[in-house]
């Protein structure tokens, strides 16, 4: 159980259902954990899973692309949702495998992609206008934003998700339960 008791589904907000169910079919999640755990702030897990929407399944990136760009933050955040849940069928087991900036089975543009994230997710602040000029190699400037917000929200939803043990098969009990909720006086 992740360490914040998840809402159960059919006790959703309305709203966040929808968006969740929309999300599921899209594949845009891959879990609904997480989501059930920011359930508790409604307004701001509908705003959030909007965005995923909007990054994922709206994307100016290629699917492929955004994939291995995910799973290679997943690989840096260690979230088990992220790291097992798969958004496109056209990377494999072994393109997986083999996820680094420099492996030829990745295009240029997929390898720099990659290499941006690693950056992005250990240096960041090696961020320079050199890393700028790679990207404008390879991506017009509004596919640049999007892989820069694709990463940001990728690096935090599993960052979040980690430290919430958001995830189906996490055995230990959870911290906070609805007791803990703030009680008016």
């Amino acid at each position: 159980m992740p360490a914040i008791e998840p809402i159960p589904l059919d006790e959703l907000d309305p709203v966040l259902r929808r968006e969740v169910d929309a999300r599921v079919a899209g594949r845009t999640l891959s879990s609904t954990v997480p989501v059930q755990v920011w359930a508790h702030r409604p307004a701001a897990a509908t705003a959030w899973v909007r965005l995923l929407a909007e990054l994922q399944e709206r994307s100016g990136l290629d699917e492929r692309l955004r994939e291995l760009v995910r799973l290679r933050i997943a690989s840096y955040t260690q979230c088990r949702t992220c790291q097992t849940g798969r958004k496109s069928d056209r990377v494999s087991e072994d393109d997986i495998s083999c996820l680094g900036a420099d492996d030829s089975r990745f295009t240029p543009r997929e390898q720099a992609a990659v290499r941006y994230a690693d950056v992005f997710v250990v240096d960041h602040q090696a961020v320079d206008d050199d890393t700028y000029r790679a990207l404008a190699e390879h991506f017009p400037l509004e596919e640049v934003v999007e892989l820069q917000m694709f990463c940001a929200l990728m690096l935090a939803g599993g960052r979040l998700a980690y430290v919430q043990r958001a995830w189906a098969d996490d055995d230990l009990p959870p911290v906070l339960t609805a007791a803990h909720r703030h009680q008016e006086a």
